[in-house]
């Protein structure tokens, strides 16, 4: 072990290259069920992640959609313009803010994301359901509280913040009828 690290060479090359694998196996596997999911709806990922982070900010600058959506600046802002372009989000810049480009949600936007949401099938998704036999045994989804601490100490506390505000999103603001979620009209 070279300066007092407590860990070898071979030790983290092996770590590094598990984690490699195992997150490019199950990206692909979670590539392959979104592109599915949101086909109808006429979407790529980055556009449907870049909504669904509008809408959880309730509105967000392009570089909050950037760092959020973890994309490069010019993706998150090319992928809204043509989300601009079809009327689902709108472009604004703040009074006191002239240096930062601001998305919203259009009601149409809003819409289409919404319906994606309800169309939601459980059974469609490879992980999930490599997740069931976890929840089987002990009657629970897996938590990830390592994965999500690595996420943390890589991206930041505000990251994991806006993570768990649009999971609790979720939990308060849609009900699920007859296994389908919609949102909570009040």
């Amino acid at each position: 072990m070279k300066n007092n690290e407590q860990y070898s060479m071979k030790e983290a090359l092996i770590y590094s290259q598990r984690v490699a694998q195992l997150s490019k196996a199950l990206w692909k596997s979670i590539e392959k069920d979104w592109q599915h999911w949101i086909k109808p709806y006429d979407l790529n990922i980055n556009e449907h992640h870049i909504l669904w982070i509008a809408y959880h900010l309730n509105g967000a600058s392009i570089s909050e959609i950037a760092k959020f959506g973890v994309m490069h600046v010019s993706t998150a802002f090319n992928f809204s313009k043509k989300l601009e372009e079809r009327d689902l989000l709108i472009f604004s810049k703040k009074e006191d803010d002239k240096r930062n480009t601001y998305i919203e949600l259009t009601e149409k936007g809003e819409q289409i994301l919404l319906n994606s949401m309800e169309s939601y099938k459980p059974s469609t998704y490879s992980v999930f359901g490599g997740s069931l036999p976890i929840k089987d045994l002990y009657g629970k989804f897996p938590d990830f509280l390592d994965l999500m601490s690595i996420i943390r100490n890589i991206y930041g506390e505000e990251f994991m913040t806006i993570f768990e505000k649009s999971i609790e999103n979720i939990d308060g603001e849609f009900i699920e009828v007859d296994g389908k979620l919609y949102k909570r009209v009040e």
